[in-house]
């Protein structure tokens, strides 16, 4: 029998090689699939079989917070403009050259105060002259009656025709309306001679000055001498949806003031406070809303005319309701729900019913005062999962702490994301309401 080549002994050896290289692939792959499987196994038993610390792994900790039994205001949140009651643009009302300006950029100046001086000298001057023609025509006026009083003396002595008598009487009559003239036009100059001391008609802030002394200025110009609005009372006027109108409306007719919050741009300082004025006449039909008008005595001058603010209109008080943080809600197929944690420390969902929201409390029905409810680390819960309550919760500080807090309109909480089941594990499924 001949021996094998060489070629042929090459070709086994590489067989050889090939064999033993695709054996270790195939380990390495089945190891790793073992381990994936070992661990996957070991997570799933760590987690309870999907009774999140049920089954070893120890309990998931959570936040909690008790149900607590208070008031809570339900509010109609919206944009709202700052409008001051008055705004004025002062113009001058008689021709001239600005002499003087009595005020400063940004002032707070007064009803009566003078701002500015137009120059007078020629409007004296009229006063003068109309001065004049009124007292030479009063003089005219007494010659008259003196004559008339001497013709009639004559006429009774039959001197003079009754025709004498009547023509001075005309004279007299004539001379009067002259006189009447002249007085209006006396005190037509001296209401332009006052219109030069330009002065304040209503109290409130001076804006930045318009025309510079020096220049001549024409009788009420379209651009005015300055603005002065109204800072004290100021009002805001926002829009409301007309679902309330009737409400609001019934409510003010009841005498009962409407309190209305102004907030800043973050919806968290509280600028001022104030009270509903009045509604508009008409629903815009375009977006159904109506524009409401609300007045606030703006002492401090936080707010500013037509500055942006945020609204909180107090429609009502809820008395003695079970408030509980809006952290603790979950929502499931347009069914809301809460943890509630048992004497055993395990947790069981619960539907309720949210009533009103005021910023991070809600006031909902179907739990009980005194109650722990889950405020955060809902993914690895369900029915019977057992759980540890972590000390000092954020949740449970706010609940026991509660501060001025944003107002959530029903349109923002309907947008609240509820917190998605955990990979592998079916989310819990509360029992629909009957």
């Amino acid at each position: 029998m001949n021996p094998p080549s060489e070629a042929a002994v090459s070709r086994n050896r590489r067989h050889r090689r090939w064999a033993v290289l695709g054996a270790l692939i195939l380990t390495v792959l089945g190891s790793s699939f073992l381990l994936s499987q070992r661990s996957q196994r070991g997570g799933n038993d760590g987690g309870g079989n999907g009774k999140g610390g049920k089954k070893g792994g120890g309990p998931v900790p959570v936040g909690a917070a008790p149900v607590r039994k208070a008031d809570i205001g339900v509010y109609i949140n919206a944009l709202g403009t700052v409008t001051p009651v008055y705004t004025v643009t002062v113009t001058s009302r008689v021709v001239g050259q600005l002499m003087e300006v009595h005020y400063r950029e940004g002032q707070i100046v007064h009803k009566g105060d003078l701002l500015a001086l137009i120059d007078p000298r020629p409007y004296q001057a009229m006063v003068t002259q109309a001065e004049g023609q009124l007292a030479r025509d009063r003089a005219t006026l007494k010659n008259a009656y003196i004559d008339l009083e001497r013709y009639k003396s004559i006429f009774t002595q039959k001197a003079i025709p009754e025709q004498t008598v009547a023509t001075q009487q005309a004279t007299v009559e004539q001379n009067e309306g002259t006189v009447r003239v002249d007085q209006g036009n006396l005190d037509a100059a001296r209401v332009n001679l006052e219109y030069t001391r330009i002065i304040a008609p209503i109290d409130g802030r001076v804006g930045l000055r318009l025309v510079d002394p020096g220049n001549i200025v024409q009788a009420n110009g379209t651009t005015g001498l300055l603005t002065i609005a109204q800072l004290q009372p100021i009002t805001v006027i926002c829009t409301m949806a007309e679902d309330y109108v009737s409400e609001v409306i019934q409510q003010m007719q009841a005498g009962r003031k409407l309190e209305v919050d102004a907030l800043d741009r973050s919806n968290q300082d509280l600028l001022a406070r104030g009270t509903v004025l009045t509604l508009d006449n008409s629903i815009d039909p375009g977006t159904g809303t109506v524009r409401v008008r609300a007045s606030f005595s703006n002492k401090d001058y936080r707010l500013f005319p037509n500055e942006f603010v945020n609204t909180r209109l107090l429609l009502k008080t809820l008395r003695q309701v079970n408030l509980i943080p809006t952290a603790a809600i979950q929502r499931n197929n347009d069914v809301e729900f809460v943890y509630v944690i048992g004497p055993d420390n395990a947790v069981k969902a619960r539907n309720i019913k949210t009533a009103a929201t005021d910023g991070n409390t809600a006031a909902v029905t179907g739990v009980n005062p005194g109650e722990q409810l889950v405020t955060d680390g809902f993914d690895r819960l369900q029915d019977g999962t057992r759980i540890s309550i972590r000390e000092n919760s954020a949740e449970d500080e706010n609940v026991r702490n509660p501060g001025v807090n944003q107002a959530i309109s029903p349109q923002q909480e309907q947008g609240r994301s509820t917190v998605p089941p955990t990979q592998g594990r079916q989310a819990p499924q509360p029992v629909q309401p009957k």
